[in-house]
C-alpha cells in the first residue's frame, strides 16, 4: 500500500462514529441508547463472569501482566449497523456495538474474539498500523477460537459443508474483517490470508485447542486452571515480531500504549 492510500484509510473508524465525536447525542435518541447501554454493560458483566471463552482469557492476559478491568477496557458504543465490535488499539478499549447486540449469547462471542485481539496486543509486538501480516493473523485466531464458525453458527447463517468447512468459515471471516477496517483490494486481502493461514490457524494460544463449542471451553479453561502458570508462546514466527511479555503499566492502562490507530472489527 503507497504513502496516499495509508493517509486515506481511516482503519475502520468510520464503523465506530462515537470513536469521532467523542461524546453521546442528546435528547431522545441519547435517551434509547441508555437503554441499549444499560441493557450492554449487564450482558458484559454476564459474560465475564460466566462465559469460559471470556473467563479463560482474562485470566490468560492478568497472567501475562495486562489485567483487564471492566470499566477501563470496555465500551458499549453505538456503531454502524454491519458490525458487533471492534478492538481500538490506540486507547487499548474493546467496543461493544450495543445497538447491534441483543443476546447474550451474541455479546459471548464479541467478548471472546475482541480479548483475542486484546490478548495479541498484549503478549506480541503486533504492528497493526502497517503489517497486514499480523492482522490477518489476529483475525483468523480471533474467528478460530471465538465460536465464531461453530457448528450452531454456522448452522444459523444456512452455511453448511463437511470437508474443511470450519477452515473455510474462518478464512472467509478474517477477510471480511481486513476489508472493513482497510482500503485494500480483495485480492491483496486474500493473498495475505493465504500466506499467513496455516500458521495462524494452528495457533491456539491460550486455550491449547480450538474451543468448538461451550463444552471444550469449559475443558479448556479447567486446564488452564490447573496448569502452570508460565504462559507458551505464540506461534507468529514470521508474521509477527518475537513475543515479549508486557509488565503491567502503572495508572490502571495496563495494555501496551502508543499503538498506531487501527480497528479490528467484528462482523455481525
Amino acid at each position: 500500500m503507497d504513502q496516499t492510500e495509508q493517509q486515506d484509510d481511516d482503519y475502520g473508524y468510520n464503523l465506530f462514529p462515537e470513536r469521532n465525536s467523542g461524546k453521546f447525542q442528546k435528547g431522545s435518541i441519547a435517551e434509547s441508547l441508555f437503554t441499549f447501554n444499560h441493557k450492554c454493560q449487564v450482558m458484559l458483566q454476564f459474560a465475564m463472569e460466566t462465559s469460559p471463552y471470556a473467563k479463560l482469557l482474562l485470566g490468560a492476559m492478568k497472567s501475562s501482566g495486562c489485567a483487564v478491568y471492566k470499566d477501563r477496557h470496555f465500551s458499549c458504543e453505538d456503531c454502524d449497523g454491519t458490525v458487533s465490535g471492534g478492538f481500538d488499539a490506540t486507547s487499548s478499549q474493546i467496543v461493544l456495538c450495543q445497538n447491534n447486540i441483543h443476546q447474550q449469547s451474541h455479546m459471548n462471542r464479541v467478548v471472546t474474539h475482541e480479548l483475542i485481539h486484546a490478548f495479541d496486543h498484549c503478549r506480541a509486538h503486533v504492528d497493526w498500523f502497517n503489517n497486514f501480516k499480523h492482522l490477518a493473523c489476529s483475525e483468523i485466531r480471533a474467528a478460530n477460537l471465538s465460536g465464531d464458525c461453530s457448528f450452531h453458527n454456522e448452522v444459523s447463517r444456512f452455511n453448511f459443508g463437511l470437508k474443511k468447512h470450519h477452515q473455510e468459515c474462518v478464512r472467509g471471516r478474517a477477510l471480511r474483517s481486513i476489508l472493513a477496517v482497510r482500503k485494500v483490494s480483495r485480492e491483496e486481502a486474500e493473498k495475505v490470508v493465504n500466506e499467513v493461514f496455516d500458521t495462524c490457524f494452528n495457533d491456539h494460544a491460550p486455550f491449547g485447542r480450538i474451543p468448538h463449542d461451550k463444552k471444550d471451553a469449559k475443558f479448556a479453561y479447567r486446564d488452564f486452571e490447573n496448569r502452570d502458570r508460565a504462559v507458551p508462546k505464540l506461534v507468529f514466527e514470521g508474521y509477527m515480531m518475537p513475543v515479549k511479555l508486557i509488565s503491567r503499566l502503572k495508572g490502571g492502562d495496563t495494555f501496551p500504549r502508543g499503538t498506531p490507530p487501527l480497528y479490528s472489527a467484528m462482523w455481525t
